[in-house]
């Protein structure tokens, strides 16, 4: 087990620091200091050569000059919050919007847009990289100050462990996840068509035209959102291509799991080279987006374009604070909160 620190250029006049996690079957989870972004997960390939599983690129310009979310840590509150308003305590509160007059993934200033401090630790089993950041309302509208700590470890057993934990000195939101793009295919393969999915949901959610949810849920059976057998992905999106987002940027209800003895949530595979990916989450919603219509002149590890990566995004499902009925995210002075979500990783 080792635990490697480099340069990853400089941003907004700071530095990027890279933290490579490696354990001892050479499996490497990159993480950057900028957004908590989880730059690499790599592992051997067949033929010598490395395969990173996640979209990613090389350098801080190409992760920043878009609008992907690459891999960052999302919060304070990840997904839609419809009007960037909500109400704790019969107490109303406005943050700053972002889209269409809504909040998405924690607004202009999340937590996809900070620098973290981190800490490195180093045990006999795993090896972790501890980021912590206070969020005030200077810094992005939302109440209270609310310190956020992202651990990332990674074990022998080739598991990517993400706890995300919070607390708050005034009532506040918390609904934090990983924007993760995977590709398991090799480096060579331009699209997630041919991999395969499987997903514990019945259900996703209903939303309106600016993607936020009505709180109807609809019945996947029968449609191209039922993945409780696993499906080759591009079969579900060619009945999606001529949809107005040309692909998945949906919500599915899922049966929540952190236990690997447990049914997980979604699993991942690439049958060409045998790789696969449980997901294992303890909340109820998880985001898929496929890349829809990403713009060819970004610079990424595989040809930018539609299908070229899933993004699986394990939260509570999304605008919870006006449909109770999907859980709560408020986080309140004196309590603290804890999500964890898990990539078990095969090759």
């Amino acid at each position: 087990m080792e635990i490697k620190e480099s340069s990853f250029g400089t941003f907004e006049g700071q530095e990027v620091k890279k933290y490579t996690l490696i354990n001892d079957q050479d499996m490497r989870v990159s993480v950057l200091n900028y957004a908590g972004l989880l730059q690499e997960i790599s592992v051997p390939g067949k033929d010598g050569k490395r395969v990173n599983l996640v979209l990613s690129a090389a350098d801080i310009e190409h992760f920043t000059d878009n609008g992907m979310c690459n891999n960052r840590v999302i919060g304070r509150v990840a997904g839609r919050l419809g009007k960037g308003e909500f109400t704790i305590d019969g107490q109303e509160y406005h943050v700053d919007t972002n889209e269409n007059g809504n909040t998405l993934h924690g607004g202009p200033n999340g937590l996809g847009n900070q620098f973290f401090d981190a800490q490195t630790v180093t045990t006999p089993n795993t090896v972790k990289v501890v980021l912590t950041k206070t969020m005030t309302p200077e810094i992005d509208s939302f109440p209270g100050n609310e310190k956020v700590t992202v651990t990332y470890s990674l074990s022998n057993d080739n598991r990517v462990v993400i706890d995300l934990d919070g607390e708050t000195d005034a009532n506040t939101l918390f609904n934090p996840t990983v924007h993760t793009y995977f590709n398991l295919g090799d480096p060579d393969v331009a699209t997630v068509e041919d991999q395969v999915l499987q997903v514990n949901s019945k259900f996703h959610l209903d939303v309106d035209g600016e993607k936020i949810p009505t709180g109807k849920k609809l019945v996947n059976a029968g449609t191209p959102f039922d993945f409780q057998t696993p499906r080759r992905l591009g079969d579900a999106l060619n009945e999606m291509k001529d949809t107005k987002e040309g692909g998945f940027d949906d919500i599915w209800q899922v049966e929540p799991s952190t236990n690997v003895n447990h049914e997980p949530v979604a699993v991942l595979s690439d049958p060409a080279s045998g790789r696969k990916m449980k997901l294992y989450s303890d909340r109820n919603g998880l985001v898929m987006y496929t890349a829809n219509g990403m713009d060819s002149s970004l610079k990424f590890n595989r040809p930018s374009a539609s299908w070229c990566a899933l993004a699986m995004e394990a939260q509570t499902l999304s605008d919870t604070p006006h449909h109770p009925e999907f859980g709560d995210i408020t986080l309140r002075p004196g309590k603290s909160a804890h999500h964890r979500i898990v990539y078990a990783i095969e090759f």
